[in-house]
């Protein structure tokens, strides 16, 4: 990929080899939204659950750098609350049903839908900050200190 020169590394100072190319943001959520390695698309991003390779098969792209913390489960819970919600209140306006039926319906639903979207939000998460080079991803910046380890994990120093 070709380095391109940004306008806003001029000013900064900084010289047009020393500017990363762009990356495309959609592209990379996408892929990640998907589960797939944001750089090449093929590749999956995650070995479990929500357990992150540390690297691309197919590619090789380091991936462990990533620092979702608590963001993909603050983002799955206002899109979860935002259906559930609205949900309910549908329902309890057209039909009335009793407090069990609500705790029937949408609490098994909370449960689904929450599991469902957390490693979805997280691997758009991921291509996120691909995209952005935060953290990690900046192979300028030296100040990430996790180190994968031989299970596939990082762990850090």
């Amino acid at each position: 990929m070709p380095v391109v020169y940004d306008e806003t590394a001029a000013v900064a100072g900084e010289h047009p080899a020393d500017v990363l190319p762009k990356r495309q943001l959609g592209t990379a959520i996408r892929r990640g939204l998907a589960g797939r390695c944001p750089n090449c698309g093929k590749g999956h991003i995650f070995k479990g659950y929500t357990t992150v390779n540390a690297t691309c098969s197919v590619c090789g792209e380091e991936l462990f750098h990533h620092r979702a913390d608590d963001f993909p489960p603050y983002i799955t819970i206002i899109i979860v609350g935002h259906i559930i919600i609205a949900g309910m209140l549908l329902v309890e306006r057209a039909w009335h049903p009793a407090e069990w039926i609500h705790l029937a319906i949408w609490l098994p639903l909370t449960l689904i839908l929450s599991l469902t979207l957390l490693p979805i939000v997280k691997g758009g998460v991921i291509g996120l900050q691909w995209a952005l080079y935060m953290h990690g991803f900046d192979p300028r910046r030296g100040e990430d200190t996790a180190v994968p380890d031989p299970a596939g994990s990082a762990r850090r120093d």
